[in-house]
């Protein structure tokens, strides 16, 4: 397929997914990144890149959005997030290259990525139906905590973090699924520019075939105003009900991918 076709296409699966990612609080990585190793047009490193760059502009789209349409943030506990999430996405990519260099095949870092994408799905589709229990933590050592995970997972996997972002803040701290995704796209924000940060200033862009931005920025624009606006006109069963049929639908989507990668 040329250039300008597999950038249509990408165009158009960026756009859906980060639309989807918005509202959910998924971060539309979790979608991106399997739907295009189902693709198959590019290596495991450049898709991860591509998600990592579609899901930063998304991010960042969507939660100035969010803050224009006079949604209240605690400022304070972002910040104790995003510190956290800035430290785990450096180890994140850290261990995304020490698996690049020690692994024999890139397919088998790919696989890698799938197992643990499809158990942190799992664990999000079981709590976001039985979430009745829950802590009420506070402080920043808490919020520091949390978001060095979350931010750990979104850079290794290339996915965002997003099925497990939601989950973990309304396990920890109680929130609505709706306070909770807001929060998944602040934290997803700070963990994608750390990766971005890092892969500047250690390999750098050489790798990649950048003209393909030329339709992945826009895209992933496009996704984020529209998930931003869906989210403020959807209740809270209603991102509950988008959030959990996405979750099935990707971990269908990695289970396929991972058949056919074993064969």
């Amino acid at each position: 397929m040329s250039v300008s076709g597999i950038g249509v296409l990408y165009f158009l699966i960026i756009v859906v997914a980060n639309a989807v990612g918005s509202v959910s609080g998924m971060g539309g990585g979790v979608i991106i990144k399997p739907v295009l190793d189902f693709v198959g047009h590019d290596s495991v490193v450049a898709i991860s890149f591509y998600s990592t760059v579609a899901v930063f502009t998304m991010s960042l789209v969507s939660t100035i959005r969010q803050v224009q349409a006079g949604r209240k943030i605690q400022w304070q506990q972002v910040a104790y997030l995003a510190l956290g999430s800035v430290l785990g996405g450096y180890l994140g990519n850290q261990t995304f290259e020490f698996l690049l260099k020690r692994v024999a095949q890139a397919s088998q870092v790919t696989l890698i990525q799938i197992a643990v994408t499809v158990a942190l799905l799992v664990f999000a589709m079981i709590y976001t139906r039985y979430e009745n229990f829950h802590w009420s933590k506070q402080g920043a050592l808490w919020y520091s905590a949390v978001g060095l995970s979350l931010g750990f997972f979104a850079s290794l996997l290339g996915i965002g973090g997003g099925p497990i972002n939601v989950s973990l803040l309304m396990l920890v701290f109680a929130m609505p699924i709706k306070e909770a995704t807001i929060y998944s796209i602040a934290t997803i924000f700070c963990s994608q520019l750390t990766k971005l940060v890092t892969i500047a200033l250690g390999t750098g862009f050489v790798r990649y075939d950048l003209s393909i931005l030329v339709y992945i920025v826009p895209a992933a624009i496009v996704g984020g105003l529209l998930g931003a606006r869906m989210s403020r006109l959807l209740s809270d069963q209603a991102v509950r009900r988008v959030f959990q049929w996405v979750v099935l639908l990707v971990i269908g989507i990695n289970l396929y991918n991972a058949f056919q990668l074993w064969h």
